[in-house]
């Protein structure tokens, strides 16, 4: 891929949501929607201070995360949908599953 993103800015890959509820319900296309989690697919190099200091990023590529419902620009980029979003808009880092686990 050919993008990196710049300051505190992240590329986010959505995790797809489930088929099918808890009860064994099918959801159709049309009624789901867009997954609020999602695995960090690069960062930039962080924001700075009005010192010039850089202030480093808290996520890093392959972070599975939590983020707004409204967060981020979506893009296609090499025919794949991801997100731009700055870190800011991201709520929270999901330990312990991998970006293997996520897709």
């Amino acid at each position: 891929m050919a993008f990196n993103p710049l300051h505190d800015r992240v590329l986010v890959r959505r995790v797809e949501s489930d088929e099918k509820t808890k009860g064994g319900l099918i959801i159709p296309d049309s009624a789901k929607e867009k997954p609020q989690e999602g695995v960090v697919v690069s960062v930039g190099e962080g924001s700075r201070k009005d010192s010039g200091e850089l202030i480093p990023m808290a996520v890093k590529a392959d972070d599975h995360i939590l983020f707004g419902k409204w967060s981020g620009t979506e893009v296609t980029i090499d025919g794949e949908e991801l997100l731009i979003m700055k870190e800011s808009d991201i709520l929270g880092v999901i330990s312990g599953q991998s970006a293997a686990q996520a897709a």
